[in-house]
């Protein structure tokens, strides 16, 4: 890669890196509907400029159905379940689940893909990643009960489908309107619950947790956007995923050292576990090299 691609994926790394220590820090004092609401609208009114200078948001319009779909996979559900699991369960074990999301995208993309074929390789990597979650999982399973382990769960597997419908439906549709309409959209939909509340949220919410849910929406929404669409622009998007890899350490690092959570010997091995199986299991082969052709005969005189 360029010097340009690495600044942009090590600002990646940290930038979506840092979602899961600042939902924590907001859900001490902002539910996680308002929580929703506000990233979503402060990043809808942050990319929705861009968007209407590059012209594309009418075209991400056009295909509501799957837009909307993809919003609430994608968007409203993950974000939401994400929030509340985070008032019961630790930054750092949150990012490490999250670690598993190329395991659940593997499986899916072999039984909605028929040319995803699920070699030796792919199946070990796959059964070495579900391993190091089911260790997480066991080693963390009494600490915040099973509803958080549940919608932990949710998360993973709509973080796998939303790629999928963006692949399916929304391959042709410009990125800044599919990124600025879905948030304006997951706006919408908080909003009846949440806007009349507003008053009383705005005296009850201290600087710190006002401050992480800014954060939210400005560092890890409208920010997190423009840089992965230049990091996919720079570098390709298969390369571009690798972030995934990466930021459950970066998750785990930020939880110990800012809020004091536990890192033990077990977790750095479930994280082992899980980064080898995701690699090995969203691998890809080696295409063949094409055959050369065969020397041409001398021609007799």
């Amino acid at each position: 890669m360029s010097r340009r691609g690495w600044i942009l994926f090590g600002a990646m790394c940290v930038v979506w890196g840092i979602p899961y220590l600042l939902i924590k820090v907001a859900v001490r004092e902002i539910g996680p509907a308002e929580l929703v609401f506000l990233r979503t609208a402060l990043g809808a009114v942050l990319l929705l400029p861009i968007a209407l200078a590059r012209r594309e948001l009418r075209a991400s319009l056009r295909p509501w159905l799957p837009l909307l779909v993809y919003t609430v996979v994608e968007i409203g559900l993950p974000w939401l379940l994400l929030s509340d699991a985070e008032r019961h369960v630790d930054s750092s074990f949150t990012g490490l689940v999250i670690a598993g999301v190329p395991l659940v995208a593997a499986v899916l993309a072999r039984l909605t893909n028929r040319d995803e074929r699920l070699t030796a390789a792919r199946v070990g990597g796959l059964l070495v990643g579900f391993a190091g979650v089911a260790v997480l999982l066991g080693f963390h399973a009494g600490g915040g009960g099973l509803a958080p382990m549940l919608e932990l769960g949710g998360v993973v597997v709509c973080y796998a489908v939303g790629p999928l419908i963006i692949e399916r439906w929304l391959s042709d549709v410009p990125r800044y309107g599919v990124a600025a309409a879905s948030l304006v959209v997951g706006a919408l939909m908080f909003a009846p619950v949440v806007v009349p509340d507003l008053p009383n949220l705005a005296r009850r919410v201290t600087l710190g947790p006002a401050l992480a849910a800014l954060g939210l929406a400005v560092i890890c929404t409208a920010l997190a956007f423009v840089l992965f669409f230049a990091l996919i622009a720079e570098v390709g998007g298969v390369r571009a995923t690798v972030i995934t890899f990466v930021n459950p350490a970066v998750a785990v690092l930020l939880g110990a050292l800012v809020l004091g959570e536990d890192v033990t010997p077990l977790t750095g091995v479930a994280f082992a576990l899980i980064l080898a199986g995701s690699i090995l299991s969203t691998r890809r082969r080696a295409p063949a090299p094409a055959p050369q052709p065969a020397p041409a005969e001398p021609v007799s005189s």
